[in-house]
């Protein structure tokens, strides 16, 4: 009897080990499947050298206006657009077909923390960063009238930039969705911008030092039994610090995931290179989970020679090597001479850049595209 009893177990047992492993190979397979799918979109807009370019979107402008511009990009050697449409996705639905017919890879680029002109944030005030000084950027933004962040920190504002991100991620024929303003307001500008607006920024500057609202302190203030309202100088505080950087990342990191569920990979726009981006924006990028970097290496912007754009580019190579990141180095146009778009595409290149991207597309010359189009069919 007893052995009859043990029979009876182990055949229940061998039948609930099947089922599990059946399930197991189910969803291995699934994943596998998944993994295939981003992999073979990666592959789809990866170019021994790929050519972007950031354009902006409108639903005024006619169909025919979009299929002349995407054309003239397809025939100049521009492989990628970058397509802002103020999140709205059925606005890139319409114009993903035009992009596709001339063979350009389509990436859905949003506002992601920074987020004007949003009329569901508008409707609660609450959401909006406040910076040391008590300023909320939705009654006082900081620099310019569109600088309006969102807390990065508080369940709302995040769910609400991620369901933007998912929206934009289930566009047919969108190859990845591009977060820009993937960050806090600037705490440091580019030394180039501040006479633009007669500012000094020797130090941090709590107008333009944030997020210091109820939930970031109380949540702060919970994980490290410290206020950082009451720091002497919370620019050496590296908890609080970090954990402004980490708020930044589990966005990314979230719709990283959101994007890889919908078969897109995730882009990003980024300041020039990881450590220069930590100072200035609380952004560290060489620890996000993200496919491909667009890091705005604008040299002008910072007072420096075209030869910047190689060793900014190169910095940002060696923070990504262990990563499976690919680097394609943000390039400034307008102003820009011939031979210096040239010179700054080549020293992108040489130091590791997988491409370039242009800022942008309306800017471009018939002698600048001349160059691209030249060194698009000299790469690739």
């Amino acid at each position: 009897m007893v052995n009859l009893v043990v029979m009876k177990q182990n055949k229940v047992f061998l039948r609930v080990i099947s089922v599990l492993l059946l399930c197991s190979l189910f969803f291995s397979c699934e994943e596998k499947k998944q993994d295939k799918n981003v992999v073979e979109m990666q592959d789809a807009v990866t170019d021994s050298f790929t050519f972007w370019t950031w354009i902006s979107a409108s639903n005024e402008k006619e169909d025919t206006a979009y299929q002349e511009e995407f054309a003239k990009y397809s025939a100049n050697g521009i492989t990628d657009v970058l397509i802002n449409t103020g999140t709205d996705p059925e606005l890139l639905k319409r114009i993903v077909p035009f992009a596709k017919k001339e063979g350009l890879n389509v990436h859905a680029w949003m506002f992601t923390v920074n987020r004007p002109g949003d009329a569901t944030a508008e409707q609660h005030p609450e959401w909006y960063a406040v910076s040391r000084n008590g300023k909320s950027c939705f009654d006082e933004p900081p620099y310019v009238g569109y600088y309006k962040w969102l807390c990065p920190t508080r369940k709302e504002s995040k769910a609400h930039i991620l369901s933007l991100v998912e929206g934009l991620a289930k566009v047919e024929d969108v190859a990845s969705v591009h977060l820009d303003y993937i960050r806090y307001s600037d705490i440091f500008l580019p030394i180039g911008l501040l006479p633009k607006y007669n500012l000094e920024q020797e130090v941090e500057l709590p107008e333009f030092d944030f997020c210091y609202c109820d939930v970031c302190v109380a949540e702060f203030e919970k994980e490290h039994h410290k206020n950082p309202k009451e720091s002497k100088n919370p620019a050496i505080d590296m908890e609080w610090k970090q954990f402004r950087l980490n708020k930044v990342k589990a966005i990314v990191d979230e719709a990283y995931t959101i994007a890889h569920n919908n078969n897109k990979i995730l882009t990003a726009a980024v300041f020039p290179y990881p450590e220069m981006a930590d100072h200035m924006v609380r952004q560290r990028w060489d620890k996000w989970n993200v496919d491909k970097v667009l890091p705005m290496i604008y040299h002008n912007f910072y007072n420096e020679e075209i030869d910047w754009i190689g060793y900014a580019t190169g910095q940002g190579v060696k923070d990504l090597k262990n990563s499976n990141t690919e680097l394609h180095t943000g390039i400034y146009v307008p102003n820009m001479s011939v031979s210096d778009l040239e010179k700054a595409i080549l020293l992108a290149k040489d130091n590791g850049a997988k491409g370039v991207s242009i800022f942008d597309g309306n800017a471009l010359t018939d002698e600048q595209y001349a160059v691209i189009k030249k060194l698009s069919k000299k790469f690739n």
